[in-house]
């Protein structure tokens, strides 16, 4: 059920709550009475059974139970309790006293036990010293939970990759909650709200049933996050998921506007008022760092089919170069692949391919002239590495690809320009560039000459490794498009991957 707490329902609460089970009468009711007297909130059970449904509908920091109980007695509750609330203490209670029955008791998780008949001071001092213990140990989770927030926004502040932000925010919800699958949807602006990332814990894929997403988000701009347990699932769903325990939602908000919402469940037990609270201040800290990275990522978009749109723009001036750029990012990529790089790292590589003649549109040779360039003009066309670093310098989060822009007519022995580099000196993706962009410009129709047949663009390159070419990436590149020989167009070799 959604518990909403009033001024007086609120002191009461901050008491700590204490749950008495047994299946005699006098016995609960005594002990109800001094515990109240000593500001304990106290509920009441008959049996284990009926302490069960009781725990699954209010928090309670202890239970004080019998042993020997009709329907479920006190060793089946505590072993309940551990599975799914295990941060209530459990006392027992006995007259059936016997070393072996407190040992049993205590392996199997409680923190005491009483031997009856008791005394009332024993039993209040018990509690007593055993809620002390707890609220020590409540007050070292805090500070785990102040470390753990700490770290996130760490985490959240050195990055802005949105799949990293929303990773790091799973992390810790797994790391400090853990719910048995959490989901997090993220506002799209034409498509509403669509998932963009879940976890299920412990390997096993659970099904989420039907969420009312309205009502979660109607929940969430009154900003009353949600906490559902039993009967009050049902209001949540349109098709509540079987045998959930608990879910939890909060929203996620930038100023006043819903961005997202983080949703959390349990089959295994019962989520706390703590717990949702945690949920919200992760959600708060993680909102505005989401964000921000989505705002980031539209940039970086917006710049790269900018950049992408006047890459088309040059190859316009000459439709003999169209397409080459396409050609040269799949070769690049497929070459990367079997050099065994990370996948960012082919991503990267493609991307400057895509840009590394982006240079040329700070030339004046005529690119359509149906002859050989002159002396002249090809000077002039060995400055577009140094235009390409220069249109990028600007632009910050482009800087990884000017390697591969600036760098991709470098030679392996030395001999290239714009630098001279040699060997290693030469960044990989300058490396993997070289290969890809002359063998395309090879088997690719020019003005003044028709593309050479693949076989002997193939044996060109194998006949320059060492020279102008690194020979690992030949070997790579040359075992790449083996295994494309038959396959698909390379202009369209990504979307066939």
């Amino acid at each position: 059920m959604v518990q909403s707490i009033t001024d007086r329902e609120s002191q009461e609460f901050e008491a700590p709550r204490v749950l008495v089970v047994d299946d005699e009468k006098v016995i609960r009711e005594i002990l109800a009475d001094f515990l109240s007297m000593e500001g304990f909130a106290v509920g009441l059970a008959e049996d284990g059974t009926r302490a069960v449904e009781e725990l699954h509908q209010r928090d309670y920091d202890m239970v004080i139970s019998d042993l020997k109980m009709p329907r479920m007695g006190g060793l089946e509750l505590l072993e309940r309790i551990r599975e799914s609330h295990d941060s209530i203490l459990v006392v027992i209670m006995t007259g059936f006293g016997t070393v072996e029955t407190a040992i049993e008791a205590m392996k199997k998780g409680a923190y005491d036990y009483i031997l009856k008949p008791f005394k009332v001071e024993e039993v209040v001092h018990i509690v007593k010293r055993g809620l002390e213990k707890q609220r020590l140990i409540s007050e070292n989770i805090r500070l785990k939970e102040t470390l753990s927030l700490y770290e996130m926004s760490e985490a959240l502040a050195s990055s802005l990759s949105l799949d990293q932000t929303l990773e790091s925010m799973i992390d810790t919800i797994e790391k400090e909650i853990r719910p048995d699958c959490l989901t997090i949807l993220l506002e799209d602006v034409q498509e509403g709200f669509e998932l963009a990332a879940r976890r299920d814990m412990g390997g096993t894929s659970h099904d989420i049933g039907e969420l009312d997403l309205p009502l979660v988000l109607q929940e969430g701009e009154a900003e009353r996050p949600i906490l559902a347990t039993g009967a009050g699932l049902e209001r949540f769903f349109f098709r509540a998921p079987m045998g959930l325990v608990s879910f939890g939602s909060v929203p996620l908000r930038v100023r006043s506007h819903i961005i997202g919402v983080v949703n959390v469940y349990s089959w295994s037990r019962r989520l706390t008022e703590g717990q949702r609270k945690l949920l919200s201040l992760l959600g708060a800290r993680a909102a505005a760092s989401i964000e921000n990275a989505r705002l980031y990522k539209n940039l970086q978009d917006t710049f790269r089919d900018t950049i992408a749109g006047l890459a088309r723009a040059l190859e316009a001036m000459d439709k003999y170069t169209a397409g080459h750029s396409d050609r040269v990012a799949a070769y690049a990529r497929m070459t990367a692949r079997e050099l065994g790089l990370p996948e960012d790292e082919v991503e990267m590589i493609g991307q400057a391919a895509l840009m590394h003649d982006i240079g040329k549109l700070g030339c004046h040779a005529n690119l359509n002239n149906p002859g050989k360039l002159t002396d002249e003009e090809y000077e002039i066309i060995k400055l577009h590495p140094g235009f390409g670093k220069e249109i990028l310098d600007p632009i910050t989060f482009l800087h990884p690809l000017a390697p591969g822009v600036h760098l991709h007519h470098e030679r392996w022995d030395g001999t290239g320009y714009p630098l001279g580099l040699q060997g290693e000196e030469i960044p990989i993706m300058a490396r993997v560039l070289a290969v890809a962009d002359t063998y395309d410009a090879m088997t690719s129709n020019r003005a003044y000459r028709k593309a050479l047949p693949a076989r002997l663009a193939e044996h060109e390159i194998r006949r320059c490794s060492g020279g102008q070419f690194d020979p690992g990436v030949v070997t790579a590149f040359l075992s790449a498009l083996k295994q494309r020989e038959a396959g698909p167009d390379p202009a369209n070799l990504d979307s066939a991957e």
